[in-house]
This record gives C-alpha cells, sequence and structure tokens, in this order.
C-alpha cells in the first residue's frame, strides 16, 4: 500500500493532510479548554453551539466553494484555506467574549470546507491509475483515525510544560505547514465548465448530480448508516463507560481507542481486497454488519435503563462480560464504517466527469456531514430522555433503513454504456460529432446528460 508514496505530489499533499489533521486535533482540546476558561460550567453549552456551527459551515459553504474550483487554481484555493484557519488559531487565544469563540470557529471551519472537498477532487487527477487512487483512499483514511486517537495524546504531552493558549500555536503551526507542502508541488490545473444558471443553480449542481445518480444516492444512505453508528460511539461513549459500566476515566479512551483501531484495520485491508472484488458487495455488508451490532447493543441488558448518577451499577457478572463486549462492539463498529467510508471516492470518482468532481465532492462532503447533524443530536437526546438502550434502538432503525434504502437505490448489474437521444442538441453540437442524435457512451450525469434524458442499455456490464 506504500508504494503509493513514490508519487511526490500526492506524498506531500498526503503530509500537507496530516499536519493538518494534527493541528485541528489540537485546536480541539484547546478550544474546550478555552470554553471553559471563559464560560465555566456553561462549557458544554459553547461547545455544543461551536460544533454546530462548525456542521453549518460544512453544509452550507462547502456547495458554494464548488462552484469556484473549477476557475481558481487549486494550489491557490488549498493555501488561502490553510492561511485563513492558521490565522483564526492564533486570534482565538485573544477572545475575551464567547461570541467571539463562535466568530472565529465559523471562519476557520468555513476555511475547512473549502480545503476537504478540495483535496479531495485533487487527489484523482494526481493519481489517475484507480489501484494507486485506492491505497492513497485507504491512506486518508488512516491519517483521520490516527489524528482522532493520536490528538488528545499529543496534546495531553504538550499540556505538561505548554499553557493551553500555546496549543491554538501548535494549532497553527501544523496549518502553516500544510500550506508550505502544497506549495512544494504542482497540481493539476482546474477544468474550466460552463454551467447556465444563476449562483444557486451553480452552487447546486453537485447536490443535483449526487442526487440523480443512483449509486451515488445509495452512497449518501450509506453515508446515514455509518452517521448512526458512529454517533453512538462518539455521544454515548462517555455515559457507557462511565455511569453505566462504572469504570474510570482513561477506559473512555480505550473504547475510543478500539473503534478507531477497527477502522485502521480496514482501511490497511480493504486495497488488496478492492482489487478483487467490487466496492457493492464490501459497503452493502458492511452496513447491515453495522446494523447487527447496533442491533445487539439495544437488546444488551448491560445498557439497562436509563443512566445516570443515581443509576445502579451493574453487577460482577455483568462487568466482567460488558466491558470486553463493548470494546468488541466498537471495534466492529469503527470496521464497519471504515469499509464504508473508503472506497467511497471510487464511487464518486466512477460517477461523474472530471471536470465536475470537485462540485460533486463538495456535494457529497456537505450532505455527508448533513447525516451526521441529524445523527449526533438523535444519539443524544434519547440517551439523556430515554436511556442507552433506546438511543441504540433508534439509531438501529436508522441504520437499518439506511441500509435498505441503499440495497434499493444500488442495482446489482446494469450497463456502463447507455444508448440515449439528445432532441434538444443542435445537429453540429460538440457533444454529436462523429455521431447520430441516438449515440451510446460511458454515461455520466451533467449538464448535458440528466434524469429524464432517454436512455437504454448498449451492453451489460457490471455497474456497481
Amino acid at each position: 500500500m506504500l508504494a503509493v508514496l513514490r508519487h511526490r505530489t500526492y506524498r506531500h499533499l498526503l503530509a500537507a493532510q496530516v499536519v493538518a489533521l494534527a493541528g485541528t486535533g489540537l485546536a480541539t482540546v484547546a478550544l474546550s479548554l478555552l470554553a471553559y476558561d471563559l464560560a465555566g460550567t456553561d462549557a458544554s453549552a459553547v461547545l455544543g453551539t461551536a460544533l454546530a456551527l462548525k456542521m453549518t459551515a460544512y453544509i452550507g459553504i462547502a456547495p458554494v466553494i464548488g462552484t469556484l474550483a473549477d476557475r481558481v487554481p487549486r494550489r491557490a484555493l488549498l493555501v488561502a484555506s490553510d492561511l485563513i484557519r492558521a490565522a483564526a488559531a492564533l486570534a482565538l487565544p485573544f477572545v475575551t467574549q464567547v461570541w467571539q469563540i463562535y466568530a472565529l470557529i465559523l471562519l476557520l471551519q468555513a476555511a475547512s470546507a473549502a480545503f476537504t472537498p478540495t483535496f479531495q477532487a485533487t487527489i484523482p487527477d494526481v493519481l489517475p491509475d484507480e489501484r494507486d487512487y485506492t491505497r492513497a483512499l485507504s491512506l486518508s483514511r488512516l491519517a483521520y483515525d490516527l489524528e482522532n486517537l493520536c490528538s488528545p495524546a499529543l496534546a495531553a504531552g504538550l499540556l505538561t510544560f505548554l499553557s493551553s493558549e500555546r496549543l491554538f500555536a501548535g494549532t497553527a503551526l501544523g496549518f502553516l505547514a500544510s500550506a508550505a507542502l502544497v506549495l512544494s508541488v504542482v497540481l493539476p490545473r482546474p477544468r474550466p465548465v460552463e454551467r447556465v444558471g444563476g449562483l444557486w443553480a451553480k452552487a447546486s449542481f453537485g447536490t443535483r448530480l449526487v442526487l440523480a445518480t443512483p449509486r451515488l444516492r445509495a452512497l449518501l444512505a450509506l453515508d446515514l448508516a455509518v452517521a448512526a453508528g458512529g454517533a453512538m460511539v462518539l455521544v454515548n461513549t462517555v455515559v457507557l463507560v462511565r455511569d453505566t459500566l462504572g469504570r474510570s476515566a482513561g477506559d473512555v479512551s480505550l473504547a475510543l481507542g478500539a473503534y478507531g483501531a477497527g477502522s485502521m484495520l480496514v482501511a490497511l485491508l480493504l486495497p488488496r481486497v478492492l482489487d478483487r472484488i467490487r466496492e457493492r458487495a464490501v459497503m452493502l455488508p458492511a452496513a447491515f454488519a453495522l446494523t447487527a451490532v447496533l442491533a445487539l447493543l439495544a437488546l444488551a441488558p448491560a445498557l439497562g435503563p436509563p443512566s445516570g448518577p443515581s443509576a445502579a451499577r451493574p453487577g460482577p457478572a455483568t462487568a466482567d462480560w460488558a466491558w470486553p463486549a463493548l470494546l468488541a462492539a466498537w471495534l466492529l463498529l469503527g470496521a464497519a464504517g471504515s469499509a464504508v467510508l473508503t472506497p467511497a471516492g471510487r464511487i464518486v470518482r466512477r460517477s461523474a466527469r472530471a471536470a465536475d468532481l470537485p462540485a460533486v465532492f463538495a456535494a457529497r462532503f456537505s450532505l455527508s456531514h448533513g447525516c451526521w447533524l441529524l445523527a449526533y443530536p438523535l444519539a443524544g437526546w434519547t440517551a439523556a430522555r430515554a436511556g442507552l438502550t433506546a438511543s441504540a434502538a433508534v439509531l438501529t432503525g436508522v441504520a437499518l433503513l439506511a441500509a435498505l434504502t441503499a440495497v434499493r437505490l444500488w442495482p446489482r448489474t446494469g450497463p456502463d454504456a447507455l444508448e440515449h437521444v439528445h432532441p434538444e442538441l443542435a445537429p453540429d453540437h460538440p457533444h454529436l460529432a462523429g455521431a447520430d442524435r441516438r449515440h451510446a457512451h460511458d454515461f455520466r450525469i451533467d449538464s448535458l446528460h440528466s434524469r429524464g434524458v432517454t436512455a437504454r442499455p448498449a451492453s451489460g456490464r457490471n455497474a456497481a
């Protein structure tokens, strides 16, 4: 898998992603401490609002950036995003009001909403070979998981001899290093695309393309299934470990580490698997496996009644098996989520023209975070009001519905090329050069091929 690092441009881009992610992880810890310094016992509300702003930026800004990605040099856009994030991180230690935190977080996350989809859309051009691209997706997944696992430990180590304000300086250094690494390589030029309509039509193009393509709609449903499993882990782990199982704070990190370890293990194994079988045969079973784990959690007696300070602690017999069972469940949820998310880029790449990839990656970035925005409060509110069993049951229902929807939307077989007709085009239109009005080619939704195009198969090859 590491052979892909022979590509200098990709190697520098991956390093840029890693150091930027490390900076983001440090910022998360430092922001928590800053919120506590400013708001005291209301720090949770401040952080909750900050995370909501993060999701709002991701959902609202990414599609707009997608309209610019084919007109602005990618290197300039990536570097500008890093510089804006560095400036926002450097300004955070100087805030004195909670609203200032919100403004800077919105700025920082808006820049991230510009950086990430642009980065994702650049990698397919840097690595045109599908095997190389698959390995790049796995390395990217590993980078995200390592950031989740290592950033808290790195922050804890730095806090032994640095003040919490200095962590923001570490964040800024990460973004500046990312910008320098991007500047050190030459990136492919974006392909200009002329699209009709105003700003809204152009900003919504990627979303419309996703919703018009069956396997991309299926991918969105799978994103919702992963969000349901991830929300159970990220929202409810602390309550499960501390209150329900009565274990130490350090065990919370172990449980989250098991989730990350499962994700990394699958990311390492997937390139070889995808050399032999198609994505559909991996991703759909993984979604149902995730659903099964959530269902077992909903039925587990260890979750018991609504938890809280007054809830009874589990007895010795329950505790003997509950803790390893929880670690195994979190490992499986991480593995299943990674099996869905890691190959997703291959599906996006296959479903759009190269010129449309920035818009499509931006749209998927936005829509997938919309799934998390739904799953996070659903997991938290049901756990707080009805208990962890109810939370697991509700999330099981969401994941099952999403997995079944994905199966229905993603056909097992179908044509790669469709024979279709363009009655709306003039005979001398460039698209019809050397062809009749009725012709066949690799069919992807774009400005000339909408969901309403009259089409029939020209071949019977596997479309998965």
